[in-house]
């Protein structure tokens, strides 16, 4: 299968945790879906320690997976928000 586009899309989104509203990511995010998974190359901006749990209330919101090959976030539904 095909890898991601390294370069990939200009606009950027804000990923926070639903439950207390901390800033997570900023990231790169392609179409107008949802937010299912995010390559960790895409994101251009880091707020957490460990990318798996919020720094504020250490809720779990993502694991850890590799998507074509390309080390990612699976997102838990719910868990977070982006504008």
């Amino acid at each position: 299968m095909a890898k991601p586009n390294k370069v990939g899309p200009t606009r950027t989104v804000d990923i926070s945790c639903a439950k207390c509203r901390a800033a997570l990511f900023k990231y790169r995010k392609g179409g107008k879906g949802a937010l299912v998974k995010c390559f960790i190359e895409r994101i251009s901006k880091d707020f957490t320690q460990n990318q798996t749990h919020c720094p504020e209330c250490d809720t779990l919101f993502s694991r850890q997976t590799l998507i074509r090959g390309t080390p990612a976030l699976k997102m838990i539904g719910g868990k977070v928000t982006f504008k």
